[in-house]
C-alpha cells in the first residue's frame, strides 16, 4: 500500500520550510520512524520520520523546494525489507571492467573542458602550455588566454561556487538590518578585571562539576552580573513598541550559540531567579541541541536582553548588533593579560573589554555607561552578587 509523506505540523509562527536533504533516495528501504527527510524552517530543522516500513517510491519535494504544512513530501510503498541477491565474483568483476573505461572517460571529459579560444591557442604555444591541463573560467568551461598566462605563472585555477543561501542565514541577514534601519545604535565600552572570578573558579571548579554535572564558566558570572545591572536600570532591560516603551519586570536572557547554520540565540527565562549551577546546565544544554540542530523554535523566541561572546574566536573587541525588538545587548571579548595600576602598583591581571550596544531612542548614554560598571562592578567584586549590592 502507497503511504504520502507529507509536512508534519510545524511550529506557531512559521507558515512554511524549505526541503533541506533527504537521507534516502527512491527505491532505497527505510525502516519505521527513520528519518527520511529534514526541513528547515527559520531557526530549526525538522526531522520527518518514515511512517511505515517500505521502500521510498518517489520524492516529490526535492530539496530547496518551500514547502507548506500537510504539502506532500513523497510516497512510500509499505512492505518488508528486500533480499539481496548474492553477486558473484564474476558479475563484480565485470563491473568494475565497465566502470573503469566509464570513469576515465568521464575525467578526461571534466579535464578537458571546451575548446581553448585562439588567443588562449597562440599563448598556449608560445608558453609551452597544454591547454588540456587547464581550467577554463570562460563560458562552458573555455580556457582564454587569462586562463593560459595563469596556469603558466603557475597560479593555477580560480575557482568560485555561488551557493543559495539557507532559510536561517537569510533570516539573520534580515533581522541584522532590521536593526540597523529602526534603532538609533550605540555602543558604550569598558573593561573588566577577571582576577577574582578566576580565583573562584580555579578554587571550587572540581567540586562544583562533581556536584552540579557541569563545567563552572565565565557566562553564568556575566549572567548574573547583567541581571543585577538589569534590575538597577530596567530601561536597559526594556523595548520598544510603536509610540510605547516596554518595561519587562523579569529577565529572559538570551545567550549567543553559533553552530554550522549560523548565530542562534536561545533564551534562559527567569534568568534573575537562577543559580550559576543551573544557568551552566541550561546553556551546555541549548548549546548542544543548537548545533545538533533539534532546539526548539519556543526556546528561541522572547528576550529581553542578549549576551554574545566573540571572545571564545579570539576577538577582542566589536560592535554587536541589536537582537530587535531588544533594545541593548552585552558583548564579551578575549581575556587578555595586560599590565593595569591597582593600588599605585603596576601589575598583570586577566582582563576583558566589553561592548554594550543600545537603542539611543529609549537609554540614554548615561544609563548605558552605569549598567556597564553595574556588571564590571558584579565581576570585580563577585560577593556583591551574593549580597545583591
Amino acid at each position: 500500500m502507497s503511504v504520502e509523506i507529507k509536512v508534519p505540523n510545524l511550529p506557531e509562527s512559521v507558515s512554511d520550510a524549505t526541503v533541506a536533504k533527504w537521507h534516502k533516495q527512491p527505491g532505497d528501504f527505510v525502516a519505521r520512524d527513520e528519518n527520511l527527510v529534514d526541513l528547515e524552517t527559520d531557526k530549526v530543522v525538522l526531522e520527518v520520520p518514515a511512517p511505515a516500513d517500505g521502500i521510498l517510491k518517489e520524492i516529490v519535494a526535492e530539496a530547496g523546494e518551500t514547502v507548506t504544512e500537510g504539502q506532500a513530501l513523497g510516497v512510500l510503498e509499505e512492505g518488508e525489507a528486500p533480499e539481496k541477491p548474492a553477486e558473484s565474483e564474476a558479475s563484480e568483476g565485470d563491473a568494475k571492467a565497465d566502470a573503469a573505461p566509464a570513469k576515465a572517460a568521464a575525467g578526461e571529459s571534466a579535464q578537458s573542458g571546451g575548446a581553448p579560444s585562439p588567443s588562449a591557442k597562440r599563448a598556449a604555444a608560445e608558453h609551452q602550455v597544454d591547454t588540456s591541463e587547464v581550467q577554463g573560467s570562460g563560458r562552458g568551461g573555455r580556457v582564454t588566454k587569462p586562463d593560459v598566462m595563469r596556469h603558466a605563472a603557475g597560479g593555477g585555477a580560480r575557482p568560485e561556487e555561488r551557493v543559495k543561501m539557507s532559510r536561517l542565514r537569510s533570516r539573520i541577514a534580515e533581522r541584522m538590518k532590521e536593526a540597523q534601519n529602526t534603532a538609533a545604535i550605540l555602543t558604550s565600552f569598558n573593561e573588566v578585571n577577571l582576577q577574582a572570578v578566576m580565583d573562584i573558579r580555579a578554587r571550587y571548579k572540581d567540586e562544583f562539576a562533581q556536584k552540579h554535572g557541569v563545567k563552572l564558566g565565565f557566562m553564568s558570572f556575566f549572567v548574573k552580573a547583567c541581571c543585577e545591572a538589569l534590575q538597577k536600570h530596567p530601561v536597559v532591560n526594556a523595548s520598544v513598541d510603536g509610540d510605547e516603551i516596554i518595561y519587562h519586570g523579569y529577565q529572559d536572557v538570551g545567550i549567543a550559540v553559533s553552530t554550522d547554520r549560523g548565530l542562534l540565540v536561545p533564551i534562559l527565562r527567569n534568568a534573575e531567579s537562577m543559580s550559576l549551577a543551573e544557568i551552566e546546565a541550561a546553556i551546555a544544554d541549548y548549546a548542544t541541541q543548537a548545533r545538533k540542530g533539534t532546539i526548539q523554535l519556543e526556546d528561541l523566541q522572547g528576550g529581553t536582553f542578549t549576551i554574545t561572546n566573540g571572545g571564545v574566536f579570539g576577538s577582542l573587541i566589536s560592535t554587536p548588533l541589536l537582537n530587535m525588538p531588544q533594545s541593548a545587548i552585552l558583548g564579551m571579548h578575549t581575556i587578555k593579560e595586560r599590565p593595569i595600576a591597582e593600588n599605585g602598583e603596576v601589575v598583570i591581571r586577566p582582563m576583558m573589554y566589553i561592548a554594550l550596544s543600545y537603542d539611543h531612542r529609549i537609554i540614554d548614554g548615561k544609563d548605558a555607561v552605569q549598567f556597564l560598571v553595574a556588571v564590571k562592578d558584579a565581576l570585580e567584586d563577585p560577593s556583591r552578587l551574593l549580597l545583591g549590592l
